[in-house]
């Protein structure tokens, strides 16, 4: 028999728990800011029939959802992103949900893509949109939310980049010819925070404009002043409690995607190099477009996994974002292994992580292991301080040792978890 390939597939992860600890703790704090401003969670499953995934990307983004037959000899697809399926969840569940719907989603998404430094098969799409209202308030609601979000993780910096897409495609369309279209220019100029401006010159002048308007549309977009429109959106932002500072206008802000028809922002950290780690926009037809249920919408969409290597290299992720805080060990007689069953229920009670040393081993070698799981503290159960009631805590950082009652340890347990007090 050959010998299997003990190894993941190129483009998919796994995480081990300390990264599997530091992104349950980001997304447990994204997931409860959405709920705080009123988001109701939405899970769709990873397989839809392909049909309704194909034609919805785009030919090149075809290529990249996964399909297959399965045993019913039906045509189906891994989940590509979140928009689509959710689009089929408002019109198939129209007459359940609320005309005026709030959801976010965080699911992992599949793409057939080529493995790369930051691009995998498969990653988590972290979602939040209001669906069914045109009001400019859904736009600010949305701002505020996504502004909580960071703040709730610690970012004391964040950037809101926006602008208006219909101010901007009014802006450049008089430049679209033939064979340079609106939505060909935007997407080059959606490259502008990345490229320098004669790059983007020469991207247009290669599509085919003349360098004078290709050159026109950059200066073009220097000159565009805030619509209307936008200070509204602005002014019930600021109700809402997020900062001036906070909020940035960008009219060379694009979004490359073409289904946005009003407010585009993107969030940039400023001590990431202003790296974008989220983005999105109004879309008022992309769900008829996509369903034949007519919908508008407001949305954003997260880097998750950017904002997790963020959020590690600020030190955002607190140290007592720890596993199993406690192990406790016993010496090998029952009634050792009784009250070390009984003390291991108590500590659980008080929702203290525990874990119970299932074998009866030598000391030095339990610490050790204790070490290797970087569980900070261990309880030694022996004969002698079942006599004296009093169980040996040993701090695994610093090597201290303390003879303690079990409601001592609790309250030395519980002051070093300020969560638990």
């Amino acid at each position: 028999m050959n010998k299997q390939n003990i190894q993941t597939l190129k483009g998919f992860r796994d995480f081990l728990p300390e990264q599997a600890r530091n992104r349950q703790y980001v997304s447990d704090k994204i997931r409860e800011t959405f709920e705080v401003y009123g988001f109701a969670p939405l899970q769709t499953p990873t397989l839809e029939y392909a049909s309704l995934l194909l034609g919805k990307y785009g030919e090149e983004a075809d290529k990249l959802v996964y399909t297959f037959e399965d045993r019913g000899e039906r045509q189906v697809g891994l989940r590509y992103d979140q928009t689509v399926p959710t689009a089929r969840v408002l019109s198939q569940y129209q007459n359940e949900l609320p005309k005026y719907f709030r959801r976010y989603q965080i699911q992992n998404v599949f793409r057939a893509d080529k493995p790369q430094k930051g691009r995998y098969r498969e990653f988590t799409q972290c979602d939040c949109d209001i669906f069914g209202s045109n009001s400019i308030l859904a736009d600010a609601e949305l701002l505020a939310t996504v502004d909580a979000v960071f703040k709730n993780l610690g970012f004391k910096n964040v950037v809101i980049e926006f602008n208006d897409r219909e101010l901007l495609m009014n802006s450049i369309n008089p430049f679209a010819n033939e064979k340079v279209d609106v939505f060909s220019i935007v997407q080059s100029i959606d490259k502008l925070d990345k490229q320098s401006a004669e790059n983007i010159i020469e991207e247009l002048v290669d599509k085919g404009l003349t360098r004078q308007n290709a050159e026109a549309v950059l200066s073009k977009l220097d000159k565009i002043v805030i619509s209307d429109n936008l200070n509204k959106i602005v002014q019930k932002t600021l109700d809402l409690g997020v900062d001036q500072k906070t909020l940035i206008f960008n009219p060379k802000l694009a979004r490359g995607l073409d289904y946005y028809t009003g407010l585009i922002f993107e969030v940039k950290i400023p001590e990431l190099s202003g790296s974008s780690v989220g983005g999105g926009g109004r879309y008022d037809n992309l769900i008829e477009d996509l369903s034949g249920y007519k919908m508008p919408a407001v949305g954003i969409g997260l880097g998750f996994d950017r904002i997790v290597e963020a959020c590690e290299e600020l030190g955002l992720i607190p140290a007592n974002n720890m596993g199993t805080l406690v192990m406790v060990s016993f010496f090998e007689d029952d009634a050792c292994q009784s009250k070390a069953l009984e003390i291991a229920k108590e500590l659980r009670l008080e929702k203290i992580k525990t874990e119970l040393f299932p074998d009866v081993d030598k000391l030095g070698k339990q610490f050790k292991i204790a070490e290797q799981k970087q569980i900070s503290f261990v309880i030694v159960v022996g004969e002698n301080e079942i006599k004296e009631n009093s169980f040996t805590l040993k701090n695994m950082q610093s090597g201290e040792q303390s003879l303690l009652s079990v409601e001592e340890i609790k309250k030395r347990l519980k002051s070093f978890s300020p969560s638990l007090s």
